[in-house]
């Protein structure tokens, strides 16, 4: 499967179109039908992107794509009846990343879904993640500060594979554990921040992961 993407539409004939469409692609849709509901089921499934109505019964798009982005780094395609520059601009404001009209082609929404997410994710072909004098080489699950080889367990790895991966990006705790640990994993958000003080120690490099109050963690450059 191409992933997980969590469709948010209360019209019965669009979500069951996109539905399709995108199950075609091999992508796996989650697919509800209220902004309460994408809360909910978000934390659920490892959801590698969500289309986003801003019509929705109760609790509009805007404020579901400001709650996401609050948590979550997961890209966001928002659908709205109305061609207008105000909302196209509120989305974007609230941290959606593209926008789409109805009525619009499935194919073509087909088409911005992965464009977004060539976009939002990292290069997995890329072998060797550099991060000032740190090193990460994927294929042979090295780590080397200043050419010297540091030995890390298998989380402590995919912790930091996944913060270099994303530079500069704030990772909620919840987004780590999803990606890092998977959905299954019973331990509370307290284990990564753990781990960050595990991979802070062995690598000598504190300021290489940025603890964001309240947030979450974000690697950065020196």
């Amino acid at each position: 499967m191409a992933g997980t993407i969590l469709v948010v539409e209360d019209e019965q004939s669009i979500g069951a179109l996109l539905r399709t469409y995108l199950e075609r692609d091999g992508y796996q849709p989650v697919w509800v039908r209220s902004g309460e509901e994408a809360l909910t089921e978000l934390p659920r499934h490892p959801v590698r992107l969500v289309v986003l109505d801003i019509g929705l019964p109760g609790m509009d798009g805007f404020e579901v794509c400001r709650r996401i982005r609050a948590a979550s780094t997961v890209p966001v395609i928002m659908l709205t009846a109305r061609d207008e520059e105000v909302d196209r601009v509120a989305g974007l404001e609230v941290g959606a990343d593209d926008y789409v009209s109805k009525p619009f082609s499935p194919r073509e929404l087909v088409a911005r879904v992965k464009a977004v997410l060539r976009r939002a994710e990292p290069d997995r072909s890329a072998d060797v993640l550099v991060l000032g004098s740190v090193e990460l080489s994927r294929q042979g699950r090295e780590v080397r500060v200043d050419g010297e080889s540091v030995e890390l367990t298998t989380r402590e790895f995919d912790l930091l594979e996944h913060l270099m991966g994303h530079p500069g990006v704030v990772l909620s705790r919840e987004v780590l554990l999803d990606r890092v640990w998977g959905m299954s994993y019973p331990g509370e958000t307290r284990t990564v921040d753990v781990h960050v003080g595990q991979l802070r120690r062995k690598l000598g490099r504190p300021d290489l992961i940025r603890t964001v109050r309240g947030v979450g963690y974000k690697a950065v450059r020196p």
